[in-house]
């Protein structure tokens, strides 16, 4: 599933097709994606202008003049494609097709920007919803999220306290969406072992018994920041479904460090380990054991 730095690459290959433009007609081909369409989906986009395209966590959020937000998530295998007058894209030197069978063209925004933006999902998990502005800190399904991890807010003493106490893996904490935000198992795995820090330590350790932050805390912070930063540059990682909004391949996958490199060399300097793969909370964790403790 698309982590952060994959949601904010379509949010910024979307932006300038988007953001400014008014949506002069919406298709939502079918009832349903993940989630069943509200009654008045189409309704309340059309006629309205994109005063912003922000993301959430995972979430891709579109501020509409009306007041409401267009709340959208990619699932496991959707997809945006930005088309021209002329109904083509503008695919660049990663170029890969993604799915071609336009029966998955589930969802279609003609913007007065000239463009078309094109949801493709042939998985059909992703989904898309209209709240009120109003209304957001109540959805359910943003309700309680933490902070995101490239925020302001986001530093070894709010880590830190988010993990006082906490009986649970490091890894576990790290994919608590309510403890960090937007965080999957790729970029974990990346950032801890940046941080020479085991998966399997208590998150607790993150800090002191007054709740202050350790240096594991500042350490991990400072690894997060560096590898979702990263990412973002390079486009997100392509594993199987990810691609920009021009159908690019990200090529993050080419920088990691641990992740899926099970039986290898362990890249840390003077470190004659050799990356092993365990499964942690039903997900693998790739780690070198002897540097990362």
């Amino acid at each position: 599933m698309p982590e952060l730095p994959e949601v904010e690459t379509v949010r910024r290959g979307l932006q300038p097709a988007m953001e400014g433009s008014k949506i002069l007609k919406a298709e939502a081909r079918r009832k349903d994606l993940r989630f069943p369409f509200q009654k008045d989906f189409v309704a309340r986009l059309e006629g309205q202008t994109v005063t912003g395209l922000g993301r959430r966590a995972k979430y891709l959020m579109a501020d509409l003049g009306s007041g409401d937000v267009l709340l959208m998530h990619l699932g496991m295998s959707g997809s945006f494609r930005v088309l021209d007058d002329h109904g083509s894209g503008t695919p660049g030197q990663f170029h890969h097709p993604r799915s071609e069978d336009r029966a998955h063209d589930h969802v279609v925004f003609h913007m007065s920007s000239g463009a078309a933006i094109v949801f493709n999902d042939p998985r059909r998990f992703g989904y898309m919803k209209i709240i009120a502005r109003q209304a957001l800190e109540e959805e359910p399904l943003l309700k309680g999220l933490g902070p995101e991890p490239l925020g302001n807010e986001f530093d070894a003493a709010m880590l830190a306290r988010s993990c006082f106490n906490k009986k649970t893996s490091l890894k576990a904490a790290l994919l608590d969406q309510r403890v960090v935000a937007g965080l999957g198992n790729i970029y974990v795995c990346e950032a801890l072992f940046r941080s020479h820090l085991s998966p399997r330590r208590l998150a607790a350790t993150l800090s002191t018994k007054k709740g202050e932050p350790t240096d594991h805390a500042g350490r991990l912070v400072t690894a997060i920041h560096s590898v979702l930063n990263q990412a973002i540059k390079a486009g997100g990682s392509s594993i199987s479904d990810h691609r920009l909004t021009s159908g690019e391949l990200g090529y993050f996958q080419h920088s990691f460090q641990v992740y899926d490199r099970e039986g290898e060399k362990c890249q840390t300097g003077g470190c004659s380990g050799i990356v092993r793969r365990f499964v942690q909370n039903g997900r693998s964790t790739f780690w070198c054991p002897k540097c990362q403790k």
